[in-house]
């Protein structure tokens, strides 16, 4: 029988101690960046969708980060302000607003994910491939994405 002793509460939560450090850490290597743009997180989330989302409109930007549009609309203003997106008429439906990173935003998100690839890329490098993959199907889980 598998050994579940992982699932008892002390463990489930240095677990989420570990996901909570992680993420601090992995963010705060990005935080030198945005504050030499005076950015702050929000602005990364949305730098981020918009750099694995090229041109989504701005409903479905609204269903990934799970926010409200009024606090999208204060982020997009600053973004827009600093020159770091812009918008396009949709081709097919004029209607539809695309949101894209300008040519500053995209040099932002490059220096934001080389600041957080090296700490990322040092553990995977140092961990075998069955823990990589392993540990990747257990954050699939957690994000509740198929596999």
């Amino acid at each position: 029988m598998k050994d579940l002793l992982y699932l008892k509460d002390d463990h489930l939560k240095e677990f989420i101690e570990k996901i909570f450090v992680s993420y601090r850490e992995s963010f705060n290597d990005a935080k030198k960046t945005l504050d030499k743009y005076s950015l702050g997180i929000a602005h990364h989330k949305v730098i981020h969708l918009l750099s694995v989302n090229e041109g989504i409109v701005i409903s479905d930007l609204l269903k990934k980060l799970k926010i409200t549009k009024q606090s999208l609309n204060r982020v997009i203003k600053d973004l827009k302000k600093f020159e770091i997106i812009e918008f396009k008429r949709g081709e097919k439906d004029s209607r539809l607003k695309h949101v894209f990173l300008t040519t500053k935003g995209i040099k932002i998100s490059e220096e934001i994910f080389y600041s957080q690839k090296l700490r990322i890329y040092n553990a995977l490098l140092s961990s075998t491939s069955n823990e990589v993959n392993n540990f990747y199907k257990v954050l699939k889980k957690i994000i509740n994405e198929k596999i």
